[in-house]
């Protein structure tokens, strides 16, 4: 009886530590966005979670730039991105475990994306 539930009990952490590795927003995610104009602009974000801070990176085009002000609260975040001509575009959106819905505004358009977690091949 003592095997059976040592065993059962290391079988529930291995499922729960599993989940919780699956359910880290953290890494770097990609997806493309059509800008006002209809054209197709590949996006690349890196997150990092700390508790119920996000920060990282966000490229769009050039160099990365750093996410400002990020905060999640359960599987709903927000956050601000600094444009290259210093206006500053907020980002919210809701993380699904295996992909991210996420809307942004940019000089006054509001736009949607979906990003998937970058797998290396």
């Amino acid at each position: 009886m003592k095997r059976k539930l040592l065993i059962t009990t290391a079988l529930v952490s291995c499922f729960m530590i599993c989940l919780a590795a699956i359910a880290d927003m953290s890494g770097k995610w990609t997806g493309t966005i059509q800008t006002p104009d209809g054209n197709d602009l590949p996006l690349t974000y890196v997150f990092k979670v700390d508790g119920d801070k996000l920060t990282g990176t966000a490229q769009a085009q050039g160099e990365p730039t750093a996410i400002n002000d990020g905060k999640i609260n359960g599987t709903d975040f927000t956050f601000n991105v600094t444009n290259g001509d210093g206006s500053i575009i907020p980002h919210n959106g809701k993380f699904y475990g295996d992909s991210v819905s996420m809307n942004l505004e940019v000089h006054g358009s509001k736009l949607h994306t979906t990003l998937k977690r970058f797998v290396e091949k």
